[in-house]
């Protein structure tokens, strides 16, 4: 018994549309996912390090490193690795990023979500120093 071309790919058609219609059976899209707020103790935290040169600098070298392939060179969300992830990474330069409290993005830093991983095995200093990088970066 065969079954003819236009058949099969009539089934196949009728298969993909049930997935698309009701779903995968997998993991909520992307879309979905609930908003990354920060526990209220953590964005009260303040930024032990000075707002100077020297510790932006610091946080730029940490982001070149470490940041740059998925938040991109200027911080907007464009890095390379971007082209694969949804959601896409934050864009540092958004008025989203720069209204959150530093203890807010220190703390999205340190413990990460889905594909952002956690840096907490990076030195804290690193971790501060990042959060004022990211600052000078408002409105670019």
């Amino acid at each position: 018994m065969a079954i003819s071309l236009a058949a099969r790919i009539g089934g196949l058609a009728l298969a993909a549309t049930a997935l698309l219609v009701l779903g995968a059976g997998g993991p909520p899209p992307a879309h979905a996912q609930a908003p990354w707020v920060a526990p209220a103790s953590e964005k009260a935290k303040k930024n032990p390090s000075p707002s100077d040169k020297k510790t932006i600098d610091q946080g730029e070298k940490v982001a070149k490193v470490n940041c740059a392939s998925c938040h991109g060179a200027r911080g907007k969300g464009d890095g390379a690795a971007s082209v694969a992830l949804n959601p896409k990474p934050a864009d540092w330069t958004s008025a989203r990023v720069q209204d959150e409290a530093d203890g807010e993005i220190f703390w999205k830093i340190t413990t990460g979500r889905g594909a952002m991983p956690s840096w907490r095995h990076l030195p804290e200093s690193d971790r501060w120093a990042l959060v004022r990088y990211i600052r000078t970066l408002a409105a670019k």
